[in-house]
C-alpha cells in the first residue's frame, strides 16, 4: 500500500488523450508524454495491428474493429486509472461520438484529464503522411485519397464539451 507521502510524489492521476488528423503527431506526442508524465500508453494502432491485421480495408472496417477495441479497454482503463496509473490513450479522439467515449471513461473516475489538440493543416499532415508510408515503419499506409476521406469527419474540440484541452501547434 502507498503512503499518503509517496502518493503525493506521485503526481496527480491523468488520463491523456489526443485529437488531430492523420499523420498530425499524435504517436510522436504521446511518446514524448509517456517520458515526462510517467503514464503508460495504450495505442489503437499496435491493438488493430495485432488483432486485426489485413482486415482493415476500409474505412468500416476501422469503425467496426476500433467499436471492439475500445469496448474491451473501457473497464481495464478506468481500472487503471482507479489504480492510481496516468493513461495515455493513443486513439484518434476526432469527432464529438469518439470524445463521448473519453466523458465515459472519465465517469466517477475522479481523475484529471487532457485533450491534446494537434492543430496541424492538412497539406502538412500529407507531407508527413508522405514520408510516413514511404518509411514502411508504422503498422498502416494512408493514402491521400484516404486521408481526405477521413479527414471530412474530424471536428476540432470545442471548450463546450468540458475537456481540459492543450493545444499544440505544427513544428514541421
Amino acid at each position: 500500500m502507498m503512503s499518503r507521502n509517496e502518493d503525493s510524489l506521485k503526481g496527480a492521476v491523468v488520463l491523456h488523450m489526443v485529437c488531430g488528423k492523420i499523420a498530425s503527431g499524435k504517436s510522436t506526442l504521446t511518446k514524448h508524454l509517456a517520458c515526462t508524465e510517467n503514464a503508460l500508453i495504450i495505442s489503437e494502432d499496435v491493438w488493430m495491428a495485432h488483432l486485426y491485421p489485413g482486415e482493415v480495408l476500409a474505412l468500416e472496417d476501422y469503425v467496426r474493429c476500433s467499436g471492439r477495441i475500445r469496448r474491451v479497454l473501457s473497464d481495464h482503463v478506468r481500472g487503471l486509472l482507479s489504480a492510481g496509473v496516468s493513461v495515455i490513450l493513443d486513439f484518434p479522439f476526432n469527432t464529438v461520438d469518439s470524445r463521448a467515449w473519453a466523458r465515459e471513461l472519465l465517469s466517477g473516475t475522479g481523475v484529471e484529464h487532457r485533450l491534446h489538440f494537434l492543430d496541424v493543416s492538412d497539406e502538412v499532415c500529407k507531407i508527413r503522411l508522405s514520408a510516413r508510408n514511404a518509411s514502411g515503419e508504422h503498422p498502416f499506409e494512408t493514402t491521400d485519397a484516404e486521408f481526405d476521406q477521413i479527414t471530412q469527419y474530424f471536428v476540432p474540440p470545442s471548450a463546450t464539451e468540458g475537456f481540459q484541452i492543450v493545444r499544440h501547434a505544427p513544428t514541421q
